[in-house]
């Protein structure tokens, strides 16, 4: 049988099976007449309780959900016991199944993608999946829920009126600071992702290029660890440094002054 006829898909049981496009899609609904449509559906950042009910219902509803991690994934349908098949798609694979999600969706397919945690396409996959469907003409629809990064924002005490999101800094210091550089000037609130082994290296290097300005650190928000340190990009070095660190880090910075 052809890749084109299959698709690698985890069962309630996360156990890895191969099943034909007959066997998953019998149950397909022409509701959305002849083109099917695409589903940016945004998943809980680490609370299982924070999902809307629209979402839970487009999950339950869709022929099958586009999950970069399949098991975390997995752990959200069966505490909400759906059973919609699942399969993978991540920064590595998402070039070579995005053509075939593609003609599913313009063969009648209802598919929902959903990242690891938070909203698709925000530093996560889904950027190319959902411009090739809009090239294609597919009905692409939001199904709003949470970003960490607005999560984040919405409890810094930082202006909100005016903010840029940057997502992750580059990995090597060299281009982060050059990275960083350009955004000296910049008034508006700044938000940045960062890893826990880089997030030391990164707050020296804002130090260094920007000056000690102020910002919040959240770590691990919604979560049971959740940890928000408020002050200066120094107190949050020197409270950092003194313990391991772990988990998903949103860092907000203040803009320049004027």
């Amino acid at each position: 049988m052809s890749d084109a006829a299959m698709l690698c898909l985890f069962n309630g049981n996360n156990t890895e099976q191969e099943i034909t496009m007959a066997e998953i899609y019998q149950h397909y609904s022409a509701e959305s007449g002849p083109a099917g449509i695409l589903y940016v559906v945004s998943t809980p950042i680490g609370n299982l309780e924070d999902i809307t009910l629209r979402a839970l219902r487009v999950l339950r509803e869709v022929d099958f959900i586009c999950a970069e991690d399949t098991r975390k994934t997995r752990i959200l349908l069966n505490h909400y016991n759906i059973q919609t098949p699942l399969t993978s798609y991540f920064e590595h694979n998402e070039k070579r199944k995005t053509p075939f999600i593609i003609e599913e969706l313009k063969s009648g397919k209802n598919i929902a993608i959903v990242s690891e945690a938070g909203t698709p396409a925000i530093s996560d996959p889904g950027y190319r999946l959902i411009t090739h469907a809009l090239q294609q003409n597919v009905t692409v629809i939001p199904v709003p829920g949470l970003s960490a990064a607005i999560t984040a924002l919405s409890i810094s005490g930082l202006p909100v009126h005016r903010f840029v999101f940057e997502g992750f800094l580059p990995v090597k210091t060299g281009k982060r600071k050059n990275f960083l550089k350009k955004l000296v000037d910049e008034e508006r609130t700044l938000i940045f992702y960062e890893s826990p082994h880089r997030i030391l290296a990164t707050i020296g290097d804002l130090i260094e290029v920007m000056g000690n300005r102020k910002a919040v650190l959240c770590r691990e928000l919604t979560k049971i660890h959740e940890e928000k340190i408020y002050g200066e990009l120094s107190l949050i070095f020197t409270t950092l440094e003194k313990r391991p660190i772990k988990g998903e880090i949103t860092l907000l910075l203040e803009g320049k002054k004027r």
